[in-house]
């Protein structure tokens, strides 16, 4: 029998084999395809009348196999609601549970990820709605592989007020985050060392690496990335309104030397700006590429102020790489999903996206103050004028690790972001505080407490 499509409101793809008869091979279509999953639990079925008119089978033989795998469980019938796929087996509650939530830890105080919780869903709707309601029809099409020019706009105007960014639309490119961004970078300037902050993210080391990139240290101080220490790089990545892990931000002599040393070598300075909007004791510092536009590729991302899940990010490069960078982005996705950056860019025109960063400021300076309440007193706390996470000085990560763990508290340590970690170096917890739900962080910092007094 001939593949076929058939449904009513629904299609079903089936190829029965009926060299024992069509009720059987009807039968064994329909049990195979529940067991493999390509029916899932509640899938609908067409009606035995439509079934059998495109099976060219009669309404008998079609019900007779659905009343065979109803007997069986793998299907259900109820008057009004149609034939279903039955719901699967219910796992044996003494069965090991591996999902992501059973592991997850009791307090999560690990750095690099906001408050989930606060997504403006009721913004982003409106957004969304009006988005969809006036975008041309070519949105739904292929597009420039640096983004609608809608948020691309949108942007150049944000950027510009906000974080002191020189951003003309021709020379923003949208990203599905920062790793792309810096994948992007890595690929595009082809040659020469990259230098990454020390200590630094190991993954976004990875990403270079991944990319064809060598990756060489560059030693990080009370007063940010040493310039002195560059040596011949072709680029470098830094993060300066407020540096991952150690949370400094860079020096004003720092930043001059940085711009001198790009402009003196041709080098590329990457710019991680990637919870600039959040300074708590004064305005935000502003962005490194407002001093050098042409030698510094700026990269900012919508995951700190909205979420990760939305995977919108954004580039403004230097003139003479927005081209290489475009053809790059071209051959890796095409382009960046449309209907989310109309809806951000509609988010960003209408001031919402301000109000909501603003509450946001808001609510995190309150975690931070409390976190320095109950910490600040007794020992060294870094990091903490800006960001979502601060250092906090320890003389033994191990030790402390472990109690923390008997706590079922996660967080991070300064331990894991040196590039080659060893004996004499400063040892201390990252603690992230824009994870917890409002409701835990007071438990969560309890425990923190409690940890570093050795309870």
């Amino acid at each position: 029998m001939d593949s076929f499509w058939a449904g009513v409101g629904v299609d079903l793809h089936l190829d029965p084999d009926v060299s024992d008869g069509r009720r059987a091979g009807l039968e064994r279509a329909l049990r195979d395809a529940v067991r493999d999953g390509r029916l899932a639990p509640g899938a609908r079925l067409p009606a035995t009348r439509r079934l059998a008119v495109e099976l060219g089978i009669s309404r008998g033989t079609a019900k007779a196999a659905y009343d065979q795998l109803v007997a069986e469980g793998y299907l259900t019938a109820r008057q009004g609601a149609g034939t279903q796929v039955a719901p699967l087996p219910s796992v044996d509650a003494a069965a090991p549970r591996t999902s992501a939530r059973a592991r997850a830890p009791r307090f999560d105080l690990r750095p690099g990820s906001p408050d989930v919780g606060t997504f403006p869903a009721a913004a982003w709707l409106r957004a969304l709605r009006r988005a969809i309601a006036n975008a041309p029809s070519l949105a739904y099409d292929y597009g420039d592989p640096r983004g609608r020019i809608e948020l691309r706009t949108a942007l150049s105007g944000y950027l510009g007020r906000a974080r002191g960014v020189i951003a003309p639309p021709e020379r923003i490119v949208v990203t599905t985050g920062y790793v792309q961004g810096l994948a992007l970078l890595t690929r595009v300037l082809d040659g020469g060392a990259i230098a990454m902050e020390d200590p630094g993210l190991p993954f976004h080391r990875d990403v270079v690496r991944h990319n064809g990139g060598t990756v060489a240290p560059a030693e990080v101080d009370e007063r940010g990335v040493r310039v002195r220490g560059l040596g011949d790089a072709a680029a470098v990545v830094v993060t300066p309104a407020h540096q991952y892990p150690t949370g400094v931000t860079l020096h004003p002599e720092r930043r001059r030397a940085l711009t001198d040393w790009a402009r003196a070598r041709g080098g590329v300075i990457v710019e991680d700006d990637y919870d600039g909007e959040f300074r708590y004791d004064r305005q935000p510092v502003g962005a490194l590429q407002g001093m050098a536009p042409g030698q510094v590729a700026y990269l900012g991302t919508a995951s700190k102020t909205l979420g990760p899940a939305l995977r919108l990010g954004w580039m403004v490069l230097p003139p003479h790489l927005v081209d290489a960078v475009a053809d790059a982005k071209l051959h890796s996705d095409h382009h960046t999903e449309s209907i989310g950056q109309l809806a951000l860019a509609e988010l960003i025109t209408s001031h919402a996206y301000d109000r909501h960063v603003r509450a946001c400021r808001l609510r995190y300076r309150r975690r931070r103050d409390q976190l320095l309440d109950r910490l600040g007193a007794r020992r060294g706390v870094r990091g903490v004028a800006a960001g979502l996470h601060a250092l906090v000085e320890v003389a033994d990560e191990g030790a402390v690790l472990a109690r923390a763990a008997g706590k079922g508290l996660a967080v991070g340590h300064l331990g894991e972001h040196w590039h080659t970690p060893g004996d004499g170096r400063p040892q201390g917890l990252v603690v992230g505080y824009g994870t917890p739900r409002e409701r835990v962080y007071p438990e969560a910092l309890e425990a923190l407490g409690q940890v570093l007094e050795g309870a």
